[in-house]
């Protein structure tokens, strides 16, 4: 199994000179990025009827991020040639049988004269059109130099979905979580790389049961620091990231790196950083997605106590990072143990993400295969708990071919189809990866909003004077009662609310006195982000010829 490097964005040299120049000219704000605007002036000159506009635009931002890079601004001139030339538009007419490298740019009338015309005009003007002069401060650092809350954000300064995010987690969602610790019960604080990185894949699953050869099979290489072995070899979290070249990078050095989304893994301390690192490597899948490596879950609680950080924890940090995680299991191993159940509860809230996985399926015949399925199924119902049914791929994920002599010409088959299935959820992340960025940060700002409800009520029930210690006591042991009544008093959904083992532990260490009241202003204003300036932000970044 393999997902090919799209040929997206792929010109030749001289080409690529021609469109640098007028990717350059068409980007108005001269920040890299071509958005609707740009593009509806731009995309002006081919004299393409609205209808093949809309079609080339909705081709080009696949990832619906709201904007076009360079390689997406290449890939809309050759669907303008394309169409130009008489072809029929299909989101599949740059992976056919068109050599995109010898396809001459399209025509565009009227540019030549335009570009003519800037080349004459003096290079001090130029920078201040196009707002290049180098003291100027980039939007995004003048969004995380203040926490000032403002009511309504400017969407001028905003070029994409993302950067829309960002300046609305810092103008409103930001303060609410610092007022009420959010970032120590629930989740540390976003970062610009938060919002920046590449979509991740983690996974997951007992040792042995084939987690790194899977990566490896994706990858048709070793990762640098991979060691496959029967008995448990990872003994780390390895996140496998796109880079110039193969190195591993120590989780100290990692977590401190401002251009990295592993900030908040420092809340695990050395103990755990010890045991994470990075790998980097050059790729064309990892242009789009990072790979998590974890260590094999292990069964029985004197391992559980012998690890030296909260496994449990780091792994649903990662899940609320990543796009998609995989449960993988071993036809010889489908017990679930006592680790690997607390692991799965960790991942609530995180059910569609969930993917599972059984490998090395080829080493039991079609019957003995049927039974372990069901057998799987069964143990998978148990813990997941949900009526719905968790989708399961069947197969072997190594370099192997598959052994026909156990499975048969019909298992074979399924196989492939099975392999093909996953292949296509894999492709699905990076164009689904705006779409997961809007969807985790509107559930993180209903959990802040359900944070805030619980801190201001412990604070209100706390009394003034007298008896301090000896209620902050009973409200710790009555948490559940203490949920039942925020739930109530604010009509809130009672699947939302955190888990109450981790939450009593966080507060035993605070004193809830000194807690903040409820301050509705700022609730106000998240209400006033989901309800508005989200849809707001979304209507601005759509295709702009719809």
């Amino acid at each position: 199994m393999e997902i090919d490097s799209s040929p997206i964005g792929k010109c030749s040299k001289e080409h690529e000179k021609i469109y640098q120049e007028w990717f350059n000219f068409a980007d108005s704000d001269s920040d890299g990025r071509i958005t609707g605007n740009d593009a509806i002036k731009f995309f002006a000159m081919s004299n393409l009827p609205k209808h093949d506009l809309k079609q080339i635009w909705a081709i080009a931002d696949s990832k619906r991020q709201g904007f076009l890079g360079f390689k997406e601004f290449i890939a809309a001139m050759q669907l303008v040639s394309l169409t130009q030339s008489g072809h029929v538009l299909t989101n599949e007419i740059l992976h056919g049988d068109v050599d995109l490298e010898n396809l001459n740019p399209p025509t565009m009338e009227g540019l030549d004269a335009l570009l003519a015309k800037k080349k004459h005009t003096p290079k001090s003007s130029e920078a201040e059109l196009n707002g290049s002069s180098v003291l100027q401060q980039s939007p995004s650092a003048q969004w995380f130099t203040s926490l000032k809350s403002a009511k309504k954000v400017p969407l001028s300064s905003v070029t994409s979905i993302v950067d829309g995010l960002k300046k609305l987690y810092v103008q409103k969602l930001k303060p609410l979580e610092v007022t009420y610790h959010f970032n120590d019960f629930v989740s540390p604080l976003l970062t610009n790389s938060d919002f920046d990185a590449k979509p991740m894949v983690m996974l997951l699953g007992q040792y042995s049961t084939g987690k790194t050869t899977f990566i490896q099979h994706l990858l048709k290489s070793s990762y640098p620091g991979a060691h496959i072995g029967p008995e448990p070899t990872t003994d780390r979290f390895v996140v496998v990231m796109n880079g110039p070249d193969e190195r591993s990078i120590p989780g100290n050095t990692i977590a401190v790196q401002a251009d990295m989304p592993f900030s908040g893994l420092t809340t695990f301390g050395t103990a755990f950083l010890s045991k994470f690192e990075c790998s980097q490597m050059p790729h064309p899948l990892l242009e789009h997605i990072s790979l998590v490596d974890t260590p094999g879950v292990l069964s029985g609680e004197k391992q559980r106590t012998q690890r030296s950080y909260d496994f449990t924890g780091v792994t649903s940090w990662f899940a609320a990072k990543c796009d998609l995680i995989l449960l993988l299991f071993d036809p010889h191993k489908l017990d679930i143990s006592d680790e690997f159940r607390r692991v799965i509860y960790s991942l609530r809230g995180h059910d569609d993400k969930i993917r599972v996985v059984l490998n090395k399926a080829d080493q039991i015949d079609t019957q003995q295969l049927m039974r372990v399925y069901g057998a799987l199924m069964w143990s998978l119902g148990k813990v997941l708990n949900t009526p719905e049914v968790v989708r399961v791929y069947i197969g072997s994920f190594n370099d192997k071919p598959v052994n026909e002599a156990a499975v048969g010409p019909i298992g074979k088959d399924l196989f492939e189809k099975e392999q093909d299935d996953l292949l296509s959820d894999l492709k699905d992340i990076p164009k689904k990866a705006c779409d997961s960025r809007i969807n985790e940060f509107v559930k993180r700002a209903r959990a802040a909003k359900i944070h805030a409800y619980i801190i201001s009520h412990l604070k209100k029930e706390m009394p003034a004077m007298i008896g301090k210690a000896k209620t902050q006591q009973r409200l710790i042991d009555n948490l559940a009662d203490e949920f039942v009544k925020v739930q109530r008093e604010f009509h809130l959904p009672a699947g939302d609310f955190p888990n109450i083992e981790q939450f009593k532990e966080t507060l035993n260490g605070y004193n809830i006195d000194k807690f903040e009241k409820l301050k509705p202003k700022m609730i106000q204003a998240v209400d006033d982000m989901l309800g508005y300036d989200i849809p707001e932000l979304l209507k601005s970044f759509r295709n702009p010829y719809d």
